[in-house]
């Protein structure tokens, strides 16, 4: 039986985090009334001329220079013509034959060890605007807010095997963005899109078979799936001595499948020429050196600092730092509460559990590190126990509430009173002869039954460290 391998390149979208838009001065605010983000520019409007927005150039040098790419320091946009309802001039104005950045690579991990996945291509673009399917009216309207939302367009090699390569590398882009602060990459609002190209070819050939582009991709699950439903299809086809054809195709994602949208074009079927109305952008060695000292504390910088900072295990700080956001947020906490090992295994313990019951990205936390910090300070104050703290921890997580007045509505702290704990402890010790007699005989392990038999009548509000440091003294 012939043995088939994958080969997948991916062009992925990046909205950028300007607050303007590519070309124009409209807001690029996320969840606006239609069509109220708008203007003669990026509606397309006859007579209006567009004006580049420098920020957007600085982006993408930034992710450029993180990325190793040659940038082209004299680079220029294109028009690229197509004819869609939610592309108001008829064209998007883009780069092809001189892009801002080629020829850089972005290194993953893979089972086998680390890899290089090659980037052919980066260059800058606008947005389209937005299709909205009514179906109760049966009809389709068009919101423009998003036309005109700088974009960059990142066009790897065909060098990925697997959806594990692919997921892998994305994860990367997304981490280089939100490092660099010129994307949240929420894939669920758009910001962050893939289009993947992918073919089979029989195991050992060095021929590319024919490809196709999948479309509708907004999370990294579909895109894996996506991924195994193309390639068991295009498998199929070819054991069966039928013909894959070049073409877009589009992911259904609920039906776990797809289906052909439009033969794939090639650049000359979009007509591409210079844009007549910018001109071409030359990017000085000043420019690219004042980017350059702007650049954050990347990930690998940030996961050693932690290693000698707070004198963190390799995996902890590897963890940590794979999100931006959940390195800030265990910073803060650390610096707030003074306890960064103790911080970093909340982080590591409790929240990563709560995303993954959550089924969220660990980029959509939002509960404040002073909230967790001073959880932190009540545990080692003795004025909540661990229990009590996880439980305090998921209400912090899930609605960010004020972790104090929530410990007191809720009756949480610990009993203080001593003369209570020992006539409790005292009364367990009556209750259970048997098993203290077991104890005396050396049966260690039965004093955890007598600790929480005090803990229980005590409804949990006592130290569990106390309870059997006075059970021991007391048998």
């Amino acid at each position: 039986m012939k043995q088939y391998e994958t080969v997948i390149g991916l062009e992925v979208h990046v909205e950028l985090s300007t607050e303007t838009k590519i070309f124009c001065g409209c807001s690029t605010k996320f969840g606006g009334a239609p069509n109220t983000h708008t203007c003669p520019v990026c509606t397309g409007m006859p007579g209006s001329l567009p004006v580049l927005n420098k920020k957007v150039v600085d982006y993408a040098l930034a992710f450029g220079l993180a990325a190793n790419c040659h940038i082209n320091q004299l680079c220029r946009f294109d028009r690229k013509n197509y004819f869609y309802p939610d592309n108001p001039q008829n064209y998007q104005i883009s780069q092809l034959y001189v892009p801002i950045c080629r020829d850089g690579y972005i290194e993953i991990e893979t089972p086998a060890g680390k890899k290089k996945v090659r980037i052919h291509e980066m260059h800058m673009e606008e947005d389209a605007g937005k299709l909205v399917h009514d179906e109760w009216e049966d009809c389709t309207l068009v919101d423009y807010n998003r036309s005109g939302v700088p974009l960059i367009e990142i066009v790897s090699e065909p060098d990925m095997r697997s959806a594990d390569e692919v997921i892998a590398y994305l994860e990367k882009i997304r981490m280089i963005c939100q490092y660099l602060g010129i994307s949240d990459c929420k894939l669920q609002e758009g910001s962050m899109r893939a289009d993947v190209n992918l073919s089979v070819r029989e195991a050992g050939s060095t021929e590319f078979g024919t490809r196709t582009e999948m479309k509708n991709l907004n999370s990294f699950k579909a895109i894996a799936r996506a991924i195994e439903g193309e390639r068991e299809r295009q498998i199929e086809l070819l054991m069966e001595g039928k013909e894959v054809l070049q073409e877009t195709r589009r992911w259904d994602d609920n039906k776990e499948s797809s289906f052909a949208m439009r033969s794939k074009e090639d650049a000359k079927d979009y007509r591409y020429f210079p844009d007549p109305d910018l001109p071409p952008v030359y990017i000085s060695e000043e420019w690219m050196e004042e980017v350059l000292d702007k650049q954050p504390e990347m990930q690998p910088e940030k996961a050693e600092r932690y290693k000698k900072e707070y004198g963190l295990s390799d995996y902890d700080a590897g963890v940590l730092t794979q999100s931006k956001v959940i390195a800030d947020v265990f910073e803060e906490t650390a610096v707030l509460c003074g306890k960064a090992k103790k911080a970093a295994n909340w982080m590591i313990g409790e929240t990563f559990r709560l995303v993954r019951e959550r089924g969220i990205s660990p980029d959509e936390i939002h509960f404040s590190p002073k909230h967790l910090a001073y959880i932190i300070d009540a545990v080692d104050k003795g004025e909540i126990n661990q229990q009590s703290a996880k439980e305090v921890f998921e209400k912090v997580f899930d609605e960010d509430i004020e972790p104090k007045a929530y410990i007191e509505a809720k009756g949480l702290k610990i009993v203080q009173d001593s003369g209570l704990l020992e006539q409790v402890v005292c009364q367990v010790i009556e209750k259970f002869p048997d098993t203290v007699r077991e104890y005396k005989d050396g049966k260690e392990k039965v004093l955890g039954f007598l600790v929480g038999q005090v803990m229980k009548e005590m409804k949990g509000k006592a130290n569990p460290a106390k309870v059997n440091e006075m059970l021991r003294s007391k048998i």
